[in-house]
This record gives structure tokens, sequence and C-alpha cells, in this order.
């Protein structure tokens, strides 16, 4: 028993504990420059600037003319911007949860980011949908089932329309009702 109590008297660590803190704080303090706000240069148009504020108003809960951390991946995806969570936690700066939910930022400071976003755009390549519909590849033959693959098509992401999907998948059916994803990705990429 003598060491569990031995275990337990370190307990005094809350301190230590209090010590990682400040060290996502140095984590987050070479990972902000990374993405020097500062030097983004802004390439809006008048028209688009206004768009951008009356969405971005949208997202002000308070009235003060800013948004929480926590909302900015909502304003740029808004915007038709995709940003990955990842991403937008390095623009901002990689904040702590508290920071996210309490700490806010004004119109001028979200454009930066916005246009930090609009410059790095993520694109998906052919292998990154290959392996999105492997997932679906019970089998390991190559192949999906074209009812499940309509199914997803109309229930997630940017659901598509029965006739969208039809027109899509149009001739790539075998007599199984099944689809070869990597003749079908490359059919959709050359379209």
């Amino acid at each position: 028993m003598a060491p569990k109590k031995d275990v337990k008297k370190p307990e005094p660590a809350k301190p230590a504990a209090a010590a990682p803190s400040p060290a996502p704080a140095a984590e987050a303090a070479p990972k902000a420059p990374a993405v020097d706000l500062s030097s983004v240069k802004l390439e809006f148009t008048q028209d688009q600037l206004d768009d951008y504020r009356e969405a971005f108003g949208l997202f002000d809960r308070i009235g003060d003319n800013k948004v929480a951390y926590n909302q900015v991946a909502d304003i740029m995806r808004a915007l038709g911007q995709n940003p990955t969570n990842k991403e937008v936690m390095k623009i901002l700066g990689n904040p702590s949860n508290e920071e996210l939910a309490n700490k806010r930022v004004d119109f001028e400071g979200f454009l930066p980011m916005l246009q930090t976003v609009i410059n790095n755009p993520v694109k998906a390549g052919f292998e990154d949908y290959v392996e999105g519909l492997r997932v679906f590849d019970k089998e390991g033959n190559g192949t999906v089932m074209g009812a499940e693959l309509r199914i997803v098509l109309c229930t997630l992401g940017e659901k598509m329309n029965e006739a969208e999907v039809d027109a899509l998948m149009q001739g790539q059916e075998d007599e199984n009702g099944c689809i070869n994803y990597e003749a079908f990705i490359k059919h959709i990429l050359s379209v």
C-alpha cells in the first residue's frame, strides 16, 4: 500500500498540469507565423466585400460587428469555400477550445483569413475519390453496388436529385448492377 500512497503524494503535480497550458501557447506561437495574416493581400471587388460583409453580419449574434472564432469556418463555408477544420485552426493561430468560444474577430480581421483560404483551395484528386468509394467496396473487387451509390449521392453531402444521379450513372452499371468505381471517377473527372 505504501507505493499507492507515494503515487498519490505527487498530486501537487496539478500546477504541472497548468504547465501544459503554456505549452500549447508555445506551440501556437510558432504555428501562427506560418499564416501571416498581416501580409495577405486582399483581392476582393467591392461587390464581393459587400456580400461578405452581409454574410459576416448574419453570424454576429451580439451586435458588436464581430464573430466568435468557432464561427469562422461556418462563415467561410457559407461563402462557398471548403476549408478543413485543421486549416481554419491554423489560420486562427491554433486557439484552445476556450479561445474558440470566447475570442472574437471583426470583419477586417476576417478578410485576410478568407483570402488565405481562397488562395489555397483544398483540391481532391483521383486517389482521394477512389479512397472514398473504396469504403463501399465490400468484396474488394473494385466495384460498388449501383443502388448503394445512388443512395449515397442522394442523401450525403451536397445531395443530388434522382434525375442528376441517373444522368451521372448512365451507362456505368454492369449486368449485376455494380459500378467499377475507378472507371466511374475517371468518367466524372473527364466531363
